[in-house]
């Protein structure tokens, strides 16, 4: 353990590192798994993150998964998920691409996340200082692939208000934007996925979207009509 670590940081072998397991995922509601979520990251933001025997949790869930909840985050190196929620190895499921707009891949991803592998949850994670979104905002091209990959983000600059230059050096605009993106990203969601929709119709799935300031490690979640 590193010199000067809090005690909650001391790995541990207990129930507190014990793999998510199925009778875990069958009791769940859609809410206590968003809940559970909340409290990891309160871990990691006071620095009292579990540190957990990874290998051991490896081997447990080598046969069978049962994660509580999916997030679909960006590809920034500072939001890594199972750290920044204090989640470890079969608790959840991650999907990680610029931006963290739906893509058909992650919309069916998801289906089978929540469908089949009874994930109750569903969080749309977006973040501060996304190079992404700033690439989206200036209209960025740099080859078709990530050029059109920022287009899915102009949805959201269509409806954010803009105060100034339409620019990556707007810092209000770009948070405000990225905001906005995680919005869109859960109604598109459930346009684009009957599965999820009926799910969260039943009260069997709970769809969120957070927002996570680098600066502070606030974690926030967002109005998003769901």
């Amino acid at each position: 353990m590193p010199k000067g670590a809090p005690p909650e940081a001391a790995a541990l072998t207990g129930d507190e590192c014990a793999p998510f397991n199925a009778g875990m995922q069958a009791v769940m509601t859609p809410d206590e798994a968003v809940e559970r979520l909340i409290a990891g990251h309160q871990r990691f933001q006071a620095g009292a993150s579990l540190q957990c025997d990874l290998r051991a949790e490896a081997l447990a869930t080598a046969e069978k998964q049962t994660p509580f909840a999916c997030i679909l985050s960006c590809i920034d190196s500072r939001v890594a998920p199972e750290l920044i929620f204090n989640q470890q190895i079969g608790d959840i499921f991650c999907a990680r691409v610029a931006g963290n707009v739906p893509t058909t891949e992650i919309v069916g991803s998801f289906e089978y996340a929540t469908k089949v592998a009874g994930a109750k949850a569903i969080m749309v994670l977006g973040h501060s200082h996304c190079g992404a979104v700033k690439g989206a905002i200036d209209e960025a091209e740099v080859g078709d692939n990530l050029t059109d990959l920022l287009r899915l983000m102009e949805p959201a600059i269509q409806v954010t208000p803009l105060e100034g230059e339409r620019s990556s050096h707007n810092h209000p605009f770009v948070e405000a934007v990225a905001q906005a993106n995680v919005r869109v990203g859960v109604q598109t969601l459930l346009m684009m996925s009957a599965v999820i929709r009926e799910l969260v119709e039943a009260g069997e799935l709970r769809l969120v979207g957070a927002y996570y300031d680098i600066d502070t490690l606030e974690l926030r979640l967002l109005e998003t009509g769901t």
